[in-house]
């Protein structure tokens, strides 16, 4: 018992530590969907740093590690319940780990970019996506930080909420792998740069 107890301590001690959450579904019916980029991303960073996720009380399946020795202690985050319910687990975990919401990533689609873009940007408001209005109300702020995955508009009078739950398009699917390369890019960038220097480099790129 002594030993969970200073365990549990240790890890709430994170005065660098950063919490980057990929948002999306769960299940197999949304794992290859538009509105779970951001969790297909954070799959891509969470390979970079030889990291498993696995659950935590949080609600959430984590995964922890560093970028490379001596850099800022990563938690990386998915939540189990859906994407609207975002929030929960998200507060959770800040608490737990004793991260700021100013040290909160979330990775997200987003609809109003063109697919091929990846911009960063933080605070400000939801644009309609439900997964970051439940984490802006949650953490009690919008000033987290956010790696903006652009997944473009549907076509003609298609609904944007079936849009977001469909699989990407053959072309988009070839492109698709350097688009989630560029976001976890950007996200690394955001930890080791600080996000005026990850704006300048990533703002008007486009994957090839």
């Amino acid at each position: 018992m002594f030993w969970r107890r200073r365990k549990e301590a240790e890890d709430r001690v994170s005065e660098d530590g950063w919490l980057i959450v990929g948002l999306g579904n769960p299940g197999a019916k949304y794992e290859a969907t538009r509105h779970n980029v951001g969790q297909m991303a954070l799959d891509v960073l969470a390979e970079r740093i030889g990291a498993r996720f696995s659950p935590h009380r949080t609600g959430a399946r984590i995964a922890e590690g560093r970028l490379r020795p001596g850099a800022p202690k990563l938690v990386l985050a998915k939540s189990n319940g859906y994407m609207n319910t975002s929030g929960g687990p998200v507060s959770a975990l800040a608490k737990y780990f004793g991260i700021p919401a100013g040290r909160v990533v979330v990775l997200h689609d987003e609809l109003d970019l063109p697919f091929d873009t990846v911009k960063l940007k933080q605070g400000g408001g939801h644009g309609g996506h439900n997964g970051l209005r439940d984490i802006a109300k949650a953490l009690a702020t919008p000033e987290f930080l956010r790696v903006r995955i652009g997944i473009g508009r549907p076509p003609g009078q298609q609904d944007p909420a079936d849009f977001v739950l469909k699989p990407f398009g053959s072309t988009e699917r070839q492109n698709l792998p350097v688009l989630l390369e560029d976001a976890a890019d950007a996200a690394e960038s955001l930890v080791e740069d600080g996000l005026l220097a990850a704006q300048q480099r990533f703002h008007g790129r486009t994957a090839k």
